[in-house]
């Protein structure tokens, strides 16, 4: 029943070295197929060797989307396991180099590569995806459009990528300012109809720009393969609650937005020129930053505006069995995102041993640990 805006998951992970923790650059031969006798459908390959990707069911329920992943994540540890490999959830490998990458061998990988160049070789990224049934697919662009002030949130809940080439970027989400590096990425436009949106998409499939509309690689879209609306902003979070508790808000905050056609109706250039600076304000600075808010005309801390985000869909969450899922978003903000966590590993282990590499080496050990429990 799509009334019930069923949900799934799709999170991205390294695999690695199970010693030293560092990032493949070819996996073996027959590591997908163990994987994909163990997980079917739900595991798949991605761009590059180092990387996999992990696809949940739909779910109606949170708490089943968050028990699958556990076990999907699980049965990954196991196989791995068996060839001495691991895996972790970051959205960037703390010491990898992206240089001497092997892209997987697919028409789709090698037309990819062609079109991207360098590009595509410093694509060793993992972001998480969530997908969300609407009860009619054609509200999803509007969804979609009125949607965009919210979209730094997600992208600040979710920071885990502070390391890039065993260096702090001094960014807590550096992942998004190297996917930008992309074509057709970043915020989408604010097409007003789902006809302008495909007027868009066949213009570029008609000049041969792209395939198909799976080749625009925005923060958020519209899914090709599903009746759903793609969130694709996230950072891949390492702790399963993370994943889930930011899924469940991006689920409430949909229905509430279909619920309420006329929130956001009037948004404009200077709400998304603002939302654009405001998700440059998530990556570099995770919840503890500030947003610029254009009805305040003053800076909103993240933090308040994750709180305004829960109170006004509370009653969506209420509503969807999820409002469990929701307070964990104030563990993250208590708590720390992974990518205060690596930070904070990183600062102890580099002052107990004086030693960079051995402060890194703690980093990718915590987030392989993470990653599995």
């Amino acid at each position: 029943m799509v009334e019930e805006y069923r949900i799934g998951i799709e999170e991205e992970y390294f695999i690695v070295d199970g010693e030293t923790k560092s990032a493949l650059r070819r996996l073996p031969g027959s590591f997908m197929e163990k994987a994909r006798d163990a997980l079917g459908e739900r595991v798949s390959g991605e761009m590059l060797q180092s990387q996999i990707e992990m696809m949940s069911r739909p779910h109606a329920s949170a708490a089943d989307a968050r028990a699958e992943l556990h076990g999907l994540r699980r049965v990954l540890g196991d196989v791995a396991s068996n060839f001495d490999l691991a895996f972790f959830a970051s959205g960037t490998h703390p010491t990898a180099s992206w240089q001497g990458g092997k892209r997987t061998p697919t028409k789709r990988y090698d037309g990819l590569m062609h079109d991207l160049q360098m590009l595509g070789e410093r694509n060793m990224l993992c972001g998480m995806h969530v997908h969300v049934e609407l009860p009619d697919p054609d509200l999803r662009v509007d969804v979609m459009r009125r949607i965009t002030p919210y979209l730094p949130i997600f992208v600040a809940l979710s920071t885990s990528s502070p390391f890039w080439e065993s260096k702090r970027t001094g960014l807590m989400g550096y992942r998004l300012a190297a996917y930008d590096e992309l074509p057709r990425t970043g915020l989408p436009e604010l097409f007003e109809t789902a006809k302008d949106y495909q007027d868009y998409v066949d213009a570029l499939v008609a000049a041969r720009a792209i395939r198909d509309s799976s080749y625009v690689w925005w923060t958020i879209r519209p899914s090709q393969k599903h009746p759903t609306l793609e969130l694709r902003a996230p950072d891949s979070c390492t702790r399963v609650e993370d994943s889930v508790a930011i899924a469940a808000l991006y689920r409430a905050l949909v229905r509430h937005l279909v619920r309420d056609p006329k929130l956001n109706g009037g948004i404009d250039a200077v709400d998304r020129a603002i939302a654009v600076e405001n998700k440059w304000r998530a990556q570099r600075y995770g919840i503890h930053g500030s947003f610029v808010d254009r009805d305040a005309k003053q800076a909103i801390p993240v933090a308040q505006a994750v709180e305004t985000l829960i109170d006004q869909v509370a009653d969506d969450a209420d509503a969807l069995g999820s409002r469990q899922e929701l307070q964990h978003l104030r563990t993250i903000l208590d708590g720390g995102t992974s990518a205060d966590i690596q930070i904070a590993v990183y600062q102890e282990a580099a002052h107990r041993t004086g030693n960079r590499n051995e402060a890194l080496r703690a980093v990718t050990t915590w987030l392989t640990h993470a990653s599995a429990q």
